[in-house]
Formats: structure tokens, sequence, C-alpha cells
């Protein structure tokens, strides 16, 4: 197999009917339990090659995975003070992005933005390692902008890996490194030590190497490697990356420990070698001018405008399918008992669902400014290697194409989701929290966002504070936690735009404005990114106030040019931004000389943002704290539904099934219905009267079952704390 470092390009690939050996597919050997980092003035009870009593701790929170959700989750925990401990296979193998090189895109650049709105690692390491941006849906509205970026994988790996192992040093947080595979988790299932609603309580983990390392809050992130197979062509591989063995033994732990375990796939395509592409005939994309950082912590990326690489675009034809379609009984990957990505099909999948199609378009994206390699984004594909090298020659610019690394299938184990709170700790097992592929998405950004929200659960519930509160009011990391826990999954999940009934207030430009005050209550963000946010947000409201107290009457402002009605109502100029053809730049002239003067360019824009949304958000707003009524109703995880008078029997095992954590999300649960909520409601608030009046209390708090808005499901904010009155264990 060819390696994919650059200067490689002329090495003869060897094909994938070779024993596995050959292409780097046997297990990696036995590593030795080692702290990689910190050794040297470690606080920590741990040293190599010791014993632990069951009365030992070694850390507070414990992360297997070095991956994106990994990463995510390690920091975060450290962050909020907890003793963290990361555990992956290979040091080496932190950051490392298995597939396109790329991120963001369409609602998952919105997510992107978010965890960065959270102090997470990711958009800081992407802008240093970006060889180009691109907002995509530019043309249009706000509201759907898709911010993304193409990224050297080598400068990702090696700037994702600085951080980490530099993250105690540099006064981040207490975390640290340790090579080693984890065979199983270690759970106390003695019903005294869990929560009510609980079966056990997480104690730590087991190595394969037969050590134990003690920890009451275990995040598990293990991507595509758990139980995972490498399909190519009719050839099966227990391996979760080209190269890496797979993770089996915790997938027989999960499931011992009462989790619904499934199948889902993924792949990946070939990698090609530059040199031989004829790029001349193709469409050529170039990045943003300026290029537009991910980071709010950063005003520019590392890559400057003429120094970012451009994509070419070129596209498979009929002849190109007739191969693919030849091939298709010679691929295992290709079945329906396995769900694949419906939105990012492998080009099997394409050919077959849109076989009226005489072409399909394919990125020519490059993996690094010092690498030749060339990813092909839009044709994934798992038929035979040969197959692949006779199939890319079809395609124009590729006609001497040389292939590096055929493309291939991945299978994998992912546990129902349904099975987590929305804090993605575990209904069965305390302290126990799955972030990314685990649950049944796909893609980096899901990953990471799914990461940094266990991460900083966990860290709170180390340091006995309860989970930062994220709704799908808040933004998308919100609504996917939402239909995870909700709805489950039936193949990978992604972020779209789409999936959010709230996208004008819940938009790339203002994810910090939404999640940065959360994760600053909580403790989950630097003092220099608070004060950051700040800095930036008292110079809008600045530009935003002389906006609000520069008014005229509309026949003035009609005077001025501006369309508007020529009445004598008075109208803001913030007001006149959400007018069609009004932006900002034709206001400035009418406006103080100081607010081009005083004020970044970046401010003005975000400003001009909010003000063009501000009618419509002002109309979410409403929705919204309809929504947020609904979710403060809690329900107890051992309620029993059962012995709910009145709803009716498919009701009651949806309910008992899922177990959702509020009637917000009892009322979103297929099967529920508006008048089942309504007795759900009155239930609960029964259940807290009689509570309150045991406690001597006595006082009335809250409105009846009949004022719960049947339509709506609203019911009063912040009720009392559900308790346990009437409950039955499991």
């Amino acid at each position: 197999m060819k390696s994919l470092r650059a200067g490689s390009a002329h090495q003869k690939w060897i094909k994938l009917s070779s024993r596995p050996a050959q292409l780097g597919w046997t297990a990696s050997r036995q590593r030795a339990f080692a702290t990689v980092q910190g050794d040297e003035d470690s606080t920590s009870p741990y040293r190599p090659g010791q014993s632990f009593s069951r009365e030992c701790r070694d850390y507070d929170v414990l992360v297997i995975g070095g991956g994106h959700a990994g990463t995510e989750a390690c920091a975060a925990s450290a962050r909020l003070g907890a003793r963290t401990a990361l555990i992956t296979p290979s040091l080496d193998n932190l950051g490392v992005c298995s597939c396109n090189p790329s991120f963001g895109g369409i609602g998952k650049g919105t997510m992107l933005r978010e965890i960065d709105a959270l102090d997470g690692v990711a958009g800081r390491v992407i802008d240093k390692a970006a060889v180009q941006f691109r907002t995509l849906n530019s043309k249009k509205g706000p509201a759907v902008w898709g911010p993304r970026a193409q990224i050297d994988r080598s400068l990702y790996k090696k700037e994702m890996r600085q951080e980490m192992t530099n993250y105690r040093r540099d006064g981040k947080g207490h975390l640290d490194i340790h090579e080693g595979k984890v065979a199983d988790i270690v759970v106390d299932w003695s019903s005294e030590t869990a929560k009510p609603g609980r079966r056990g309580r997480i104690t730590g983990l087991r190595l394969e190497s037969g050590e134990i390392i003690r920890a009451d809050h275990v995040v598990i992130t293990t991507g595509t490697f758990l139980g995972g197979e490498i399909h190519v062509g009719l050839d099966v591989y227990p391996s979760g990356r080209m190269g890496e063995a797979a993770t089996t033994g915790l997938s027989t732990s999960l499931r011992s420990a009462g989790f619904a375990i499934g199948r889902l796939k993924t792949g990946t395509p070939p990698r090609l070698d530059r040199n031989t592409i004829d790029l001349s005939p193709l469409e050529v994309q170039p990045g943003d001018n300026p290029p537009s950082p991910f980071s709010y912590l950063n005003r520019a990326p590392t890559v400057s405008a003429d120094a970012q690489l451009p994509c070419h675009a070129t596209y498979t034809n009929p002849q190109t399918h007739d191969i693919i379609r030849a091939n298709l009984h010679n691929s295992i990957h290709i079945r329906e008992t396995v769900k694949g990505p419906r939105y990012c099909p492998s080009l099997e999948s394409k050919v077959i669902r849109f076989s009226s199609k005489d072409r399909h378009i394919v990125w020519l994206e490059p993996e690094g400014f010092d690498s030749d390699v060339i990813y092909p984004n839009g044709i994934s594909m798992t038929v035979p290697a040969d197959t692949q090298e006779a199939m890319l020659k079809t395609i124009p610019g590729l006609e001497n194409v040389e292939m590096l690394q055929p493309g291939y299938g991945v299978e994998y184990d992912y546990v129902d989701p349904r099975s987590l709170l929305s804090s993605l700790e575990t209904k069965n097992i305390q302290g126990l929290y799955l972030a990314g592929q685990i649950n049944g998405t796909t893609g980096y950004e899901e990953a990471a966002a799914q990461g940094i929200i266990a991460g900083i659960n966990a860290g709170l519930s180390a340091n006995n504070k309860p989970p930062i509160p994220i709704s799908r009011a808040d933004g998308y990391i919100g609504i996917m936690l939402d239909d995870l826990i909700t709805k489950g999954v039936s193949e990978p999940y992604r972020m779209f735009t789409s999936r959010s009934e709230y996208r004008m207030s819940c938009r790339a430009d203002n994810a910090d404005l939404r999640f940065s005050p959360q994760a600053h209550t909580v403790g989950a963000i630097s003092g220099e990114r608070w004060s950051a946010f700040q800095s930036e947000t008292k110079a809008m409201d600045e530009v935003r106030a002389i906006l609000e107290n520069t008014r005229l009457h509309g026949t003035a402002w009609n005077r001025l040019g501006f369309r508007v009605h020529a009445d004598n109502q008075p109208r803001s100029a913030f007001q006149l931004l959400c007018h069609i053809n009004t932006p900002l730049s034709s206001l400035l002239p009418h406006l103080p000389p100081s607010l081009s003067q005083n004020y970044a360019p970046h401010i003005l824009r975000r400003v001009e943002i909010e003000g063009q949304y501000a009618p419509y958000v002002a109309a979410q707003a409403k929705d919204m704290a309809k929504f947020s009524r609904d979710e403060a109703l809690s329900l107890p995880l051992d309620l029993e539904y059962e012995s709910i008078f009145g709803l009716s029997t498919e009701e009651k095992r949806v309910l008992s099934d899922v177990r959702p954590e509020n009637v917000g999300m009892a009322r979103r649960l297929e099967g529920v219905t508006p008048s089942g909520v309504l007795r759900l409601g009155a239930f609960v608030r029964g259940m807290q009267k009689r509570e309150r009046e045991a406690r001597g209390g006595g006082e009335r708090n809250g409105r009846g079952v009949e004022e719960l808005e049947t339509m709506t499901g609203s019911v009063e904010a912040n009720p009392p704390p559900a308790v346990g009155v009437g409950m039955a264990g499991t």
C-alpha cells in the first residue's frame, strides 16, 4: 500500500487481494500503559506499573478515544477543574481526520462555531491548519450560511496533538494522556450506590493489559472502531480505520450492560496522486477573499487570501456508472440490512438510487500544502480496487490518474441514543457518557459537538454540579441532542439547517451570543475567552445604541432616499436594516462619523445582521418561550408510566422505553398524543403537590392541568424539581 506522505506518489500500491499484513491491517502490538505527559510533576496517584485498590480514585473523568469527540471531551472536562485522562491506543493518532480533509458546511459550520463559543478546541486548530476558507450559501441570507474550511491533514494533526499534550503545561486544566487499549468498563451494580432510576454506577476502566484505572465518570468516544470492519470488494477485515485494529471488548461489555447495540456503515473514497491529474480543463473553486476564521478568538486565520489552495470540480458520466453497475455484486458493503449515510451516499448508492442521472459532481480537494494527495469528495466506494482504478480513468481530468489508496467501507457498532439523557450520560449507568459515532451520528462536527457536551457535563458532575442546560432553542447542538435522545437513529445522523425550527435566531454569526454566557455561568470557558466575548458584545451594544438613538419620521427617511412609508411614525436606523436594499453602508452617511471610525468592520457587520433579522428573531422568541415552559416540567427517570390513568397502552410503552426527561421531550415522541401530554402533566403536578404537602409546605405552586395549552404544550415556567413519590424501581 502506498504511503500517503508527500514524496511517495510514485510507489506502486499493493492490490487489496493481498494479505492484510501487507496492508498494515494487523493489530498494533500491545503498548505498556504509560503517562505520556506530566509525569514529573503530576499530582495524580497513578504511576506506571502501579496496582490500584478499590478505594483509589485516579481521576475524576476518563475519556476513551482521541478523535474529534474525545479531544473536545477531555479538554472540556479539564477546563472545569476535573482531573482528566484521555486513553488512546496511540498518541500519534490524536486529531486524525479519517475521511475528508475539511470541516463545516451547511448546518455543520454553525455547529462548529457553537463548539468554539463553548471554548472548544476545533475552531482554533482549524484556523491554524486550513488551506482554504469558503462560506457556502453566501448568496443567500446569513441564517443558512455554511462556513467551511479545507485543512492540511498533517498540520491539523500536529496542532491538535500540541494542543492536547500541552493543555496541562499551559495551565488550561489537569489533562493527562495515556496510551492503552480499553477492554471493559467497570460498573458497581449494587442498588444502594446508584441514583434513582439507574441500574449501576461507573467506577472505572480495565485495560487490555489488565490494569484498572478508577474514575466516577467515563466518556466513551470510540468512533467507527467499536466492532469495526473494513470492506473492500468482498474482503472483510476487523478494523476501524485503514491500518488500525478495531475495538471489540467494549461492544460486548456494553451489550452485557443492557444497551441496545446496532450496526451502521460509512465509507471513504480512494486517494489520488495530484501529479497524475490534468486540472487544466476543470472548474476551479477558490477560497473566500478575505477568508473568515472559525474561532471567535481570531480576527484572521493563519493562511492568507492569496496563499489558499483551490479545489476543482469534475463529474462522473454514464461510462463511470456502467462500470460500477457491473460490479455491484462484488461489494459486500452494498446491502440494506445495515444503513449508511443517506446524505453522503457512496457512488454505488448514487448509481442505484439516482439511476436517471447522467453525472454526479466530484470535488478534487487538496490534502495539504506539502502533500501530493487529492481527496475526490463525492465518490466513496467499496467495489474491488481494480474496479475503482478502471472507473477513475473514465472521469474527465483523471484519465491518467494513479490511485494511492483504494476507497473502502466501514461497518461498526453503535448504541441506541435513546438510552441517553440530554447530558449524554446513560440512563442505565450513572457516570457513563457516550459521544460521537457511538451514538449513531456521522461527521467530524457532530462528533466534536457531542464530545464537548459530554466533557462539560462529566466535569460538572465531578464537581457535584448539574448539567449545562442545552435545548433545541439554543442552537444546532441542542437540536442534535434532542433528535438523538427522542427519535433515535435508523441511519447515520447528519446536521442540516433544515432540522432547526429556530434557524433565523440560531445562525453561524451569533453562536457566541447564544452559548458563551451559558458556558461562563457553569465555568466551562477560560478567562481569555470571556474577556474577548465581553469586549465584542460591548462594542456591538454601543453600535446598536447609536443606531437605535438615530430616529427620524418616515417622511424624513423618505426624503433621504430610503424606501419607507412617508408618515409621521418615528423609526430608528436599526429598524431600517430589516428593509430590503438597506445595508448599513447606506446609513453611514447619516450617522455619527465615530461609528465607522471607532468600530471594526466585523462589529458593524454583526450588528447589521442582527438588524436584518430582528423582526424574525422577535417572533421566534415567543415560540421559544412556549418551548422552554414545556422543557421546564421534569419527569423522573423512574416514573411508573403504567400507573398514570388515561394514558393509552402505546403511550405507556413509548414513554417507558424512552423515559423522557421532561414534558417537552415527551410531546416530541412518536406515539404520544396531545391529550396524553396533558394527562402526564397533570399527574406529575399532582405528585409534586402531594410531596410538598408531605413536607409541610402546603403552598400552592403552579396552575392546574386545565391551564396547559393543548396546541403549544406550554406549562408553567420553573416548576419545582420532580420528586420520588409513587415511583417504581427498574
